[in-house]
């Protein structure tokens, strides 16, 4: 048996190997993000050249320490690696984060066999090559860059670090948050998979979105994409669909991507969500970690755009939603309600005087009628309080699922979604991707309880 990923998330001291004083240094900002994430353990800064750096004594190596950490982070040349591991193995590290690049990816595929084996032989846990590390929020624990504060739900999975860091970015302008970030790198050892597995059995996870590449272990990957889709939305994008995408594949990370139709079919059978670009990654899994999938693909919108009202119905209509038709004691109830110049059908168009107070007026007759399972909110322009009339909406719609879409708002819009978002309501820029959203979470509780599939292309 493999050892867990306990060691590497709960760490309670690390060491990183390369420490620097330089702040322009990966290895300094790594340290000081660690610093300065609020991190609890204990930290050793490992470097000979140097005595202390940012306030803590350094030491000249892994065998001068007081203590075997938990995890080491090594940010030294690729060459110097494999020895380095190998010895923290030896001293009874439990996991290495191994940040430095110059491996299969720059032609040197003889150190990562060595690493390789220090994994299999070693009982160390490797996370890497070329990658930029993690960020586990219940441990306040950054190993990776830049820093984030605001703490969620979601987990990010990335085979790129770019791509996790920009799913993470956005999650935390949002203030939707993330509970963790992995970057796989060249994944010498840990893989996807391994992360899948144990993200599965983690409370702080409420859904994990994924970005791979590669598969490199099929049968495996089926299995871990089944226990984890079955308690858990898992929202996969993978790159290398096209035979372009396929050659920068293996120049990105050294490893094949397969045939795209068989990793869709494999998706369509497992419960997993599959996006088709980073903006339907981001958005089905900010909709998992918030409401969850709709009990029934009714929908009603309520919108002070027209315009914006017509887009989310051919969206709604395109993807396999129904647009509820209100019965017909709601649509008195409506008119009498509203003023004689709103359009009173589904869109149920308030217009662009319309204040957060005829949006929750509104609702609540739609609320009432009890003919839908989902209500999308498009506030169009700036609208005050929306946020606040979104979620008094939600505690009066006894479980049909609210989620909003703003635009035209300018910065109180941003303000308005963050608003949303601190209250667990999704929040979305335009009604093509709040529609779109919906439609995967539906999609993946109607084909199969909690573990069916959405595939929207």
């Amino acid at each position: 048996m493999r050892p867990s990923l306990h060691r590497m998330f709960q760490a309670r001291s690390v060491a990183v190997v390369g420490a620097s004083r330089d702040p322009s240094k990966t290895g300094h900002v790594i340290l000081r993000n660690i610093l300065e994430g609020g991190y609890r353990g204990t930290v050793y800064p490992v470097n000979p050249r140097v005595d202390e750096i940012l306030g803590l004594k350094a030491y000249p190596s892994l065998r001068e320490l007081p203590e075997a950490p938990d995890l080491a982070v090594f940010v030294v040349p690729a060459r110097l690696v494999p020895d380095l591991v190998a010895e923290a193995a030896e001293l009874g590290v439990g996991a290495a984060v191994v940040i430095s690049g110059g491996f299969r990816e720059a032609g040197r595929g003889d150190l990562e066999e060595a690493l390789r084996r220090t994994a299999r032989e070693g009982r160390i846990r490797i996370l890497g090559p070329n990658c930029q590390g993690f960020d586990y929020r219940p441990n306040h624990l950054c190993v990776t860059w830049p820093p984030r504060r605001v703490s969620g739900s979601l987990a990010i999975i990335s085979q790129s670090g770019t791509v996790g860091a920009a799913l993470a970015d956005w999650a935390e302008e949002e203030e939707l948050g993330t509970t963790v970030l992995v970057n796989l790198g060249n994944r010498v050892d840990l893989t996807e998979i391994d992360f899948m597995s144990h993200f599965a059995r983690d409370p702080s996870v409420g859904a994990v979105v994924l970005y791979v590449e590669a598969v490199t272990n099929g049968r495996a990957f089926i299995e871990a994409a089944r226990r984890l889709s079955a308690r858990k939305p898992l929202v996969v994008l993978k790159g290398g669909r096209t035979l372009a995408g396929k050659k920068a594949s293996q120049s990105h990370t050294g490893a094949l991507a397969g045939r795209y139709e068989v990793f869709r079919g494999v998706c369509r059978e497992l419960g997993v969500v599959l996006g088709e670009s980073l903006e339907e990654l981001y958005d089905a899994g900010k909709m998992a970690v918030t409401c969850g999938a709709p009990a029934g693909p009714r929908l009603v919108v309520i919108t002070s755009s027209g315009g914006s009202g017509i887009l989310a119905c051919d969206r709604a209509q395109e993807l396999g939603l129904q647009l509820a038709q209100l019965p017909s004691d709601a649509v008195s109830s409506l008119r009498a309600d509203l003023p004689s110049h709103c359009i009173v059908g589904n869109p149920l168009d308030l217009t662009g005087d319309a204040s957060a107070e005829r949006f929750e007026r509104a609702a609540r007759r739609v609320v009432e009628a009890g003919s839908c399972d989902a209500l999308l909110l498009i506030f169009g322009d700036p609208i005050a309080g929306a946020a606040r009339a979104a979620a008094r909406i939600r505690g009066m719609a006894r479980g049909t699922v609210v989620i909003c879409c703003f635009l035209g708002g300018g910065s109180q819009q941003a303000e308005e979604v963050r608003a949303c978002h601190r209250s667990g309501i999704p929040a979305y820029p335009t009604p093509d991707r709040a529609v779109a959203a919906l439609a995967h979470m539906w999609h993946r509780g109607h084909a199969n309880g909690e573990g069916g599939v959405a595939c929207l292309t």
